[in-house]
């Protein structure tokens, strides 16, 4: 009852709220974000979602498409820049997924929806992940981010299956804002994202 009825009655509330709030900042940086990526203001993409069923994902885009000369995109650490690190830093490039969630491809709290191409790189345990909706936070995050290894980012993410309620969620929440207030975990060790996933060894 909880994750279909409760779960998602809070999910469209708390992402109405938060649309609401932050239209007047984003008014403001949708235009430096347009002139800092030669007009591209949104990252669209392919993500599983529950039963991992795709959806299309929104953030803000953050990184620039610039390329080197044989038309490679350059490293990441390279194409993020002042505003998009800045806006990548605070979280400012999720509030878009709130879309997601007010449609119902996401919730607020659940495992970070992941690349289509690591669907067949799970093992059983680990595709278990999307026995519940993706969210926007989790508890891999509040745990580590990008900054823990996928093997441990997994096992929380079926932790959090297995152990789903309002009081765990309430919980990720909490510890969510003073993650994002610290920048705690954004990056990877050496990188500014996490690593491509290539299956567990």
């Amino acid at each position: 009852m909880y994750q279909f009825i409760v779960k998602r009655f809070f999910d469209i509330m708390v992402s109405s709220i938060v649309l609401l709030v932050s239209m007047p900042f984003m008014l403001i940086l949708l235009p430096i974000l347009a002139f800092s990526n030669k007009g591209k203001v949104f990252f669209t993409q392919l993500r599983p979602g529950f039963k991992a069923r795709p959806f299309t994902l929104f953030k803000l885009k953050t990184m620039s498409d610039e390329k080197d000369q044989f038309g490679n995109l350059l490293p990441d650490e390279q194409r993020l820049h002042g505003i998009g690190a800045f806006v990548r830093k605070t979280s400012l490039d999720e509030i878009p997924q709130m879309i997601n969630v007010l449609k119902g491809d996401m919730s607020l709290v659940g495992p970070r929806p992941l690349l289509m191409e690591y669907l067949k790189l799970y093992s059983t345990e680990q595709a278990r992940r999307h026995e519940v909706k993706p969210g926007i936070t989790g508890w891999a995050q509040v745990n580590g981010r990008n900054a823990i290894s996928w093997d441990q980012k997994f096992k929380f993410d079926v932790w959090y299956v297995e152990n789903i309620s309002f009081s765990v969620d309430f919980k990720i929440l909490v510890q969510t804002v003073f993650k994002v207030a610290n920048a705690d975990g954004i990056s990877g060790s050496g990188t500014v994202t996490m690593t491509k996933f290539e299956g567990s060894k």
